[in-house]
């Protein structure tokens, strides 16, 4: 099995990365929220991190970090959407036994939905529910009418979700072809949804699938439509797993990899100086853990605030 993750031939790490819906400030700095996955650089010992163990920059500037909370215990909180492309070919249906497992095998900490995208608007068969074998049910084969941009379906999902966890991701099921936002590194509705998803916190784990009909054979766009797909993965802190232009032998190994990043995350805190206005602001993370690795975005979206007088 091979895990690819580019955007236009670079490479990537995934990363989960949440900013507040309600600024906060502490000593006239914005503080914001996020989620980072620590990998393991050798092996498949990942290390534990404390508060000191993290350090954050803008550019050339050092950024405070205030907390960093293990997301496990009573932090382990998530809601997580599968998203299924209902233009997908008919050998999507082979992988609902991975599926079902996938969902069944989940921590009782995380709630799971099930949706389809169709005609550029989101199906939700299941919203998310600590019910697993109720979500597992859910599942159904594809109506071969996906629409022309599973990225209109993807933010329409966005904007019906009424998320309640800390922590929210889509495992997003599709070949990403566009053929509404066209085929090239310009694609409208491709950086929407991104804006979208990192203005929310979500973060995207996309496995490609190859569509019913031409799009499922012509190169020119499943080329364009997975380096699509590695960049929403990217930019909201996920990953992307495609196996060259075919299907997928099986979703096990890549939904293995989605639990391991799950299950190695941390909420971290860190101080911003404020901005006139809201913006997405650029944000690295490092460590000097041996055998340590922070997968993260590349910026995330801080809101602005005032701190209130003092008295």
């Amino acid at each position: 099995m091979r895990k690819l993750l580019f955007v236009a031939g670079l490479g990537m790490g995934g990363m989960l990365l949440l900013a507040q819906n309600r600024p906060q400030t502490s000593g006239g700095l914005m503080s914001v929220q996020m989620i980072i996955t620590v990998e393991a650089r050798h092996g498949k010992d990942v290390p534990s991190l404390n508060q000191q163990d993290v350090m954050a920059h803008e550019r050339n500037e050092r950024l405070q970090v205030t907390d960093v909370v293990p997301l496990l215990g009573e932090h382990a909180g998530l809601e997580l959407f599968l998203l299924l492309d209902d233009a997908s070919s008919t050998s999507l249906g082979s992988q609902f036994g991975d599926l079902r497992q996938f969902i069944e095998t989940l921590p009782a900490t995380t709630s799971v939905g099930v949706a389809y995208m169709h005609h550029g608007t989101v199906d939700i068969a299941q919203n998310v529910t600590a019910d697993h074998s109720r979500a597992a049910e859910a599942l159904r084969l594809p109506l071969f009418s996906g629409g022309p941009s599973p990225y209109l379906s993807f933010s329409d999902l966005i904007k019906r979700w009424q998320g309640n966890s800390a922590r929210r991701g889509v495992v997003l099921v599709t070949s990403g072809v566009d053929s509404l936002g066209g085929l090239g590194p310009m694609n409208p509705y491709l950086d929407s949804a991104i804006a979208d998803a990192q203005r929310q916190g979500i973060v995207v784990y996309a496995i490609y699938m190859p569509s019913a009909g031409h799009a499922g054979h012509s190169l020119w766009r499943m080329n364009w439509a997975q380096s699509h797909l590695a960049q929403i993965a990217e930019l909201t802190g996920g990953e992307a797993y495609m196996l060259g232009f075919g299907p997928p032998i099986s979703f096990a190994p890549y939904l293995e990899d989605v639990a391991e990043h799950l299950a190695h995350q941390y909420r971290v805190t860190v101080l911003f100086k404020p901005a006139p206005t809201a913006a997405f602001r650029d944000v690295r993370f490092i460590t000097e853990v041996p055998n340590a690795e922070l997968v993260s975005a590349s910026r995330v979206y801080v809101p602005t605030g005032r701190e209130e007088p003092r008295r």
